[in-house]
């Protein structure tokens, strides 16, 4: 399960049953159903998996009154670390009663100590931990993670890893060469890790420039024998109120379509004090924080505060879209 709403992979569940796949939408009373065990085409024993979603905080911990925000992130880590030690034996315990080295292999969904992300990716324990330290996990032979769009490897360790989206999720991710990890197993152990490069179905581009830059990019996309989704930035110290209408009309016989329409950063600061932003320019945690960058959090104790309020409005935005994914 990723971070959305547990209802809606829950509602999959038995659909997926049909078609030989198992979802474990979010955390069980019961560790061993957590534990899966994969055959063989020969319908052999091959592995033994703990499939672990992400995890949400109220899953497997309560709320103390008056724990402080470092020690509600030592409790989270230890909470998280607890729950994978916890499947990880009822994962050998299974291997045990199979009497086959087969390996174990651990899921996860979280950011790990170290982690590179992306524009795309989304805070997790926003207010509470901030990553999971690779030496928290259980020792399972390959630890595969999502949440991470890069493929990376975690604390130089090559059987925990993150294989990366499939496609790029966010522009931001143009330059990664997306992958998915074939792994090798000599009986439980690694004995080969290769990854086979995807290709690339959907191109993709960013331009930047002021208006007559752009205009001379896009000219040479008119040849282009694909739709090309693109990212336009737009450098200019005027307002421009019909950027829109004026992109529209660059791009009306172009074979292109503009998912995203910007002001470069350092124009948008030039002209915040004289013109309002517009919300498509804004995300619901940018507007936010203009909100509160108009009151006073100076001293200690409204700092605290400040910290309180952003995390309880990330857990209803959260919660919001737990309900509503889209």
């Amino acid at each position: 399960g990723n971070h959305d709403s547990v209802a809606v992979l829950e509602e999959s569940r038995e659909l997926l049953a049909c078609l030989n796949c198992r979802v474990i939408p979010g955390v069980e009373a019961d560790p061993s159903q957590h534990v899966i065990l994969l055959q063989d085409r020969q319908q052999q024993p091959a592995a033994v998996v703990c499939a672990i979603p992400y995890i949400r905080p109220r899953d497997v911990m309560t709320s103390q009154a008056g724990q402080s925000g470092a020690e509600k992130r030592i409790s989270l880590q230890q909470a998280i670390s607890t729950h994978y030690q916890a499947v990880f034996e009822q994962a050998e315990q299974r291997r045990r009663q199979l009497d086959i080295d087969v390996p174990i292999i651990a899921t996860g969904h979280l950011m790990t100590v170290g982690a590179s992300s992306s524009d795309s990716v989304r805070d997790l324990y926003i207010g509470t931990l901030d990553a999971f330290p690779a030496n928290a996990f259980p020792p399972a032979d390959y630890i595969a993670l999502g949440h991470i769009h890069r493929p990376q490897v975690v604390a130089k360790s090559g059987h925990i890893r993150y294989s990366g989206s499939p496609i790029p999720l966010s522009f931001d991710e143009l330059g990664q060469a997306k992958s998915v990890v074939m792994v090798d197993f000599d009986a439980a152990k690694v004995s080969k890790i290769k990854l086979l490069e995807v290709p690339v179905f959907q191109p993709m581009q960013q331009i930047k420039g002021d208006l007559e830059q752009i205009e001379a990019t896009l000219e040479t996309l008119r040849d282009a024998s694909e739709t090309i989704w693109l990212d336009i930035e737009v450098s200019s110290q005027d307002y421009l109120n019909d950027l829109q209408r004026r992109i529209d009309h660059l791009t009306a016989d172009l074979p292109v379509e503009v998912l995203l329409l910007r002001r470069a950063r350092r124009e948008r600061h030039a002209i915040e004090s004289v013109h309002k932003e517009t919300l498509n320019e804004l995300s619901v945690f940018d507007v936010f924080e203009r909100r509160l960058a108009q009151e006073n959090f100076e001293s200690e104790a409204q700092q605290a505060r400040l910290l309180r309020i952003q995390q309880s409005f990330s857990n209803v935005v959260e919660e919001l879209k737990q309900v509503s994914p889209e």
